[in-house]
This record gives structure tokens, sequence and C-alpha cells, in this order.
């Protein structure tokens, strides 16, 4: 007897083929049953819910909603990707049509297939929800039928999920599988990254403005516990001195292969000269206003890599009227060099909202790349408005807002829509990171519907010091985003920048080499199999 065949992709289809296969089964008179889920993990309960529907006529059709439509609480689900998700429903053998739907309800899929029994869980007979009802409504206006699963779910996905997240992002296999659906889905192909870091990113002209920092890193021994107090002693051994802050920014920008131009505010000591002399030697080209009696350094002290205790000696000092009317036409003079530019404020006073809101209304008719990020709860995050991308922490988005009882995407959305912005990656440490982008196309439809959102794992999840990791993200992510890739396909190649960078003990700059050579340790990074969707919302800017 021949082998059944396991190729489960002939029950997978796209809308417009969905189209066609119900025209086909209502000619041969057939009864056609519809369900829809998440179906994030396939589940005992969710088996009884699908056999029942099969009972009910001669095609079931199960539709799940896609990675960007899923709203959860911290924006981290979908936790399996939604091709995997739909090979596991094609897989079972009652199930006859399997198609992904791009929305969080499944009224398209109604819409294209106008099934004769809609089937909902038992939860669903006298629930309220918008999008059920709007579901229930476009099945009883054609004559359809919504019948409810006599069966229970008896397990609960979420929790399912939590145990089986925490148990795959300690071993690093969340992020493996995302590494080989992400690289499908999106063209993340080795050949695409290749070109990306050694023909796009090289001579890419980006400005970055904000705080230059001075880290110190003194590395002790534990000598013994204090005699006067219970409290821990230690010898130091050696010191290292690393570039902070928007330095840093453009030390990485620098090792990609990009032409940075560091606008910064400096001081007149020795912990200025050091910076400076490393820029010198990087051959990063600064332009600095000396508004600072001492450079802000931010001291760190370790014991066998664990950080003991921070000294943070500076004084924020916010320029003053003379000196943003000398940046204003620094930025002014560099509008038709530069193919991108970055702000990052660590509140020392470099960036202040009075120059945001005159520099990027400046900016943004002649500069193709606008992106941003805050470190802590500074307020001239609210004056980074129509940027293409802005980076901040779960931790420093929630309280920009003073909000951290709603889920991640509602403020998420808030943000975005205040702000009137292309796209929001949150950074989560060594959770990865959540990316946020409008459903519309055009920006004069922007935020008139849920946001997409795409979870993406840490790809590099055993770090050994997260210090630099957001600025590592940022300056990949700009150059990228500056070479025309999509949201999905920059935070993927920034992801694994700032993963390199936690895995390192003090600010170091990553290469391209370093960068390559991590992709070459990636086997499931596959060529991709279908043509990538370029997704990403963008301002069109014709230079003048």
């Amino acid at each position: 007897m021949p082998l059944m065949s396991l190729d489960v992709s002939r029950k997978i289809c796209t809308l417009a083929q969905l189209t066609k296969l119900a025209q086909k089964h209502r000619g041969g008179r057939k009864v056609v049953v519809h369900c829809h889920g998440c179906f994030d993990i396939v589940h005992p309960g969710h088996l009884r819910y699908l056999q029942f529907a099969r009972k009910q006529g001669d095609v079931l059709v199960v539709s799940l909603t896609g990675d960007d439509a899923i709203e959860k609480e911290d924006g981290t689900r979908p936790y399996i990707p939604q091709e995997l998700r739909a090979e596991t429903l094609a897989a079972l053998e009652f199930v006859d049509h399997v198609v992904v739907c791009d929305g969080p309800t499944a009224e398209s899929v109604i819409q294209a297939l106008q099934p004769d029994v809609y089937v909902k869980g038992k939860e669903y007979e006298h629930s309220t929800h918008p999008g059920f009802v709007a579901e229930k409504q476009l099945i009883q206006s054609y004559g359809g039928r919504v019948i409810y699963s006599s069966g229970q779910i008896i397990f609960s996905s979420t929790d399912l999920l939590d145990r089986l997240g925490q148990s795959l992002e300690a071993d690093g296999q969340h992020g493996q599988y995302r590494v080989a659906t992400w690289g499908k889905r999106w063209g993340i192909s080795p050949a695409f990254l290749r070109d990306l870091l050694r023909h796009q990113f090289p001579g890419k002209r980006v400005a970055v403005v904000g705080d230059a920092i001075k880290d110190d890193y003194v590395f002790c021994d534990p000598a013994n516990v204090a005699g006067e107090a219970p409290i821990l002693s230690v010898k130091p051994l050696e010191e290292a001195t690393y570039l902070g802050g928007a330095a840093i920014v453009a030390s990485h920008l620098k090792a990609q292969g990009a032409q940075p131009h560091l606008i910064t505010t400096v001081g007149w000591d020795t912990a200025t000269a050091e910076v400076l002399a490393k820029l010198d030697q990087q051959k990063i080209q600064y332009t600095t206003f000396p508004t600072h009696k001492q450079l802000p350094t931010k001291r760190r002290y370790l014991v066998e890599n664990q950080k003991l205790l921070k000294v943070d000696q500076a004084t924020p000092q916010p320029l003053d009227s003379a000196n943003e009317r000398k940046m204003l036409d620094v930025l002014d003079g560099l509008k038709n060099e530069i193919d991108a530019i970055i702000f990052v404020d660590f509140g020392y006073g470099t960036l202040t909202s009075s120059l945001l809101e005159k520099a990027i209304p400046l900016l943004r008719p002649h500069v193709g790349t606008i992106t941003g990020d805050i470190s802590g709860p500074q307020q001239t995050f609210m004056a980074m408005s129509q940027v293409d991308l802005l980076t901040p922490s779960e931790r420093e988005l929630r309280s920009l807002v003073g909000d951290f009882e709603q889920s991640l995407p509602t403020i998420a959305a808030t943000v975005m829509k205040k702000l009137k912005l292309a796209n929001l990656a949150v950074t989560m440490g060594r959770h990865g990171c959540v990316l946020f982008r409008p459903r519309e196309d055009d920006p004069a439809q922007w935020f008139n519907s849920r946001l997409r959102s795409q979870y993406l794992p840490s790809l590099v999840p055993h770090g050994i010091d997260p210090l630099g990791a957001g600025d590592a993200f940022l300056a990949t992510a700009t150059l990228a985003l500056a070479s025309g890739t999509s949201l999905s396909q920059a935070g993927f190649v920034a992801s694994a920048t700032a993963g390199l960078e936690a895995s390192k003990v003090g600010n170091q700059p990553i290469s391209v080499d370093e960068l390559e050579a991590w992709l070459a340790r990636q086997p499931n990074l596959l060529e991709p199999t279908i043509t990538p969707t370029l997704e990403q919302p963008k301002l069109t800017i014709t230079r003048s």
C-alpha cells in the first residue's frame, strides 16, 4: 500500500485561492464549515472544538490570526510563527483548508468564503466583543448559521505557552525558529544580509546628535568583607574606558562602514580629551559645543563581570539659546549631505524639546531617514514627532505615558498616533523586542485600525553585559532603514547587533565582520522560498 502524502502545504491557501475553492465546494453542494482562532499551540481542547466543527458539514476551513494581528498583554505573542501554526492545523486529517488571516477578526475570510456554518467556542454564546459581533452579523447577512461548540476548552493556551516560552528562552530555541521563519517570510537570506552589510551600509552618511559620555569600568577583586561594617571590600585591578552615549552610536556606525558625523556637547576636562582622542583614532568626524565643565562620566565597578556599583559623575546642562542656534546652523548645512540622522538623548542637555521642535521640520524634507531614542524618562521623546523610527525600552515607554497597567500594544498605539510615527521598536532586554507599525500604507490613513506588531526574541540570548545594546540596535536599524529595508528586516539585523553587544563587557562597537561571522553560525537561515514583503511605512522624501 502506498504511503499517504505527508505534504501538508497543499492544504494551506491564500485568501484569493480560498474564494475559488469556495465556489467549487458550493458547486458540489457541499456544506462548508469555518472555524477561526489564534491556535498559538494546538491542545486537546482545540482538537475537540475542530472535530465538533467537522461534523457540522462536508468541508472544514480553519483560519488563523496572523502574527502581527495578535494583541496580547506584553506584545510577545504569538510564540509560534504563523507558518508553523498553519502547518500544524493542516496536518490534522479532518481539516480541509487552512488560511492565515491578515487582521484581528475573521471578517475577510468570511467575506471570501461565505461559509454555511461558522463554529465558535461555547464561551462566545453570549459574547458582546465587537470583533465577534461583526463576524456574526456578516454570517447572518447572507443566511449563514453560527453554532457554538459543545466541547470545553480544558487547557489554557496562555499558561501552556508561558511555560513553553520560558523553556525555549532558556536554551535559545525561541530565537532559532524565529531566525528560520523570519528569514523565509521577509527575504532575510545570507545573500540579502551580505549585500546589506557589504554594499548598502558602507558609505552611508549619518549625523548623530546627542550627549557624548565617557564610560569607565573598574575591574575589581573581592578582597573581603570590610571590618568597619558588613559591606563588600574590593581591590581595583584594572580600568577600561569606553565611548558612551551618542559617541558609541557613532562608533557602531563607523564600524559598520558608515560615515558618521557626531554633533555633541563637551567639557573642558581630561574626560573630554580622552573621548575626542578615541573619536580621532576611529576617524569619526565631530562638531562639539563646550557647554559642560566636565564631560558626563559613568564609572562602574565590577567583580567577575558582575556590576556592583555605578557612579554617575555628571550634571545636566541644557543647551542655551545661542548654542541652539549654532547647532541648528550646523544641521542646516548638513541637511542635503546626509542619508540619515539619529537623535539620542541621555539627559545631559545636548537635546532639548526646543531644539527638536525646530530641527525635525528643518530636516524632514531633505533627510531620508530620521530616528531617535532616549535613556530614561526624558521628555524630549515627545518632541520626536514624525520620525521614521523610535527605539525606547518598554520601561521608558511606560514611564513616558505614566501607564504600567495597560497592554504594551495599547500604549504603543497611543504614542505612535500622538507622534505620527512610522515605526516603533520597543526593546525588552534579554527578552528581545516588539516591532510596531501602522497597517495602512498611506500616512493619511495611519492608525485607523490596530497596529501591526511582531515579536522577535533575542537572537543572542546569553548576554553578559546589557550596557549599550540599545545603542547598537539603534545604529544598525537606522542604517538598514536608510538602505531601504523593511522594519522586519531592520529589526532582525539590529537585534543581532544588540545581542552581540550584550555578549561583550563594556561598550564595544560591533563591526560588519562580527555580524557576518554571527550569520555564518545560523544554520536555520536559509535562502527564502517566497518573495519578501516590504511593508515598512515611511515618509517619502524628495530632496530639494
